[in-house]
């Protein structure tokens, strides 16, 4: 709990999270569940997710609510978030804590849910930690990029040579979608079989991970990143010089990643 309100102030920090704008949700170990058992409501009134999540059935989740604010979380944890428990079919919910003075999970849990289930698949089940937040510089970029892989991509790893490191992978984009609902959910969950990261045009950005550090940390390299490049743009629209596909191999070689060739394409 202390890391999930950590991981939330650290968001509104940021200035990722105008209003009650983006959520968090972490699939809580068993251990966890068992250890707040008795805090936990097992009368509360099972709802539709709005899509179908099998993988996840019997699993408990911590998510911020909707039209929650992060900044509140810190304050009023019980007010902000609620633990949620999904049926032996994983078409229904129900909330077992929190959200206090009432409320709903985020509007975006049917692409929490999804993006956590193929994450499950994924990661052999390591991955724990769905963030979707606003960073700025991320949004700015989907109005001037191509919305496109490869080119969000390698114009991102260019900017830090931390950056293919930390999501050698790559990053998805997806367009323009009407948010919380199956449509956009069906659409991150398909780019979260090979990426980490989903950017969602003109909106924000999703990220998974194994914990609140290497998610927040993921986030946060990538909005680095994406600040770097608008700066660059804004001064000149052609780059002096850069890392080319070369370097990344060597680099590659050096911290032992393995980098995709499509993103190594000549310039």
């Amino acid at each position: 709990m202390k890391g999930f309100i950590r991981m939330a102030n650290d968001g509104w920090e940021q200035g990722w999270h105008e209003r009650n704008g983006g959520n968090l949700s972490y699939r809580m170990k068993k251990e966890e569940v068992e250890a707040v058992r008795e805090e936990l409501r097992t009368d509360g009134e099972w709802k539709e997710i709005g899509t179908s999540v099998p993988k996840l059935a019997g699993e408990y989740f911590l998510v911020t609510g909707s039209g929650k604010y992060f900044r509140n979380v810190i304050l009023a944890p019980e007010d902000s978030l609620a633990v949620i428990e999904v049926d032996e079919t994983g078409e229904r919910y129900r909330i077992c804590w929190g959200l206090v003075n009432g409320g709903r999970p985020t509007s975006e849990l049917p692409s929490h849910l999804m993006n956590h289930e193929v994450k499950v698949i994924a990661s052999g089940g390591r991955h724990r930690v769905i963030y979707h937040a606003h960073p700025a510089n991320v949004i700015a970029l989907t109005f001037v990029l191509p919305l496109k892989d490869e080119v969000f991509t390698r114009e991102l790893w260019e900017m830090a040579t931390e950056c293919p490191v930390v999501f050698p992978d790559g990053v998805g984009v997806v367009g323009w979608m009407v948010p919380g609902g199956r449509d956009i959910a069906v659409a991150t969950s398909e780019l979260m079989k090979q990426y980490d990261v989903a950017i969602w045009a003109h909106h924000g950005m999703f990220c998974s991970g194994e914990d609140f550090d290497l998610t927040f940390g993921l986030m946060h390299t990538v909005e680095k990143a994406a600040e770097i490049l608008v700066k660059v743009l804004s001064i000149r629209p052609d780059k002096l010089q850069t890392i080319t596909a070369q370097n990344f191999r060597d680099l590659a070689v050096d911290f032992k990643v393995s980098l995709p060739e499509k993103f190594l394409y000549e310039k």
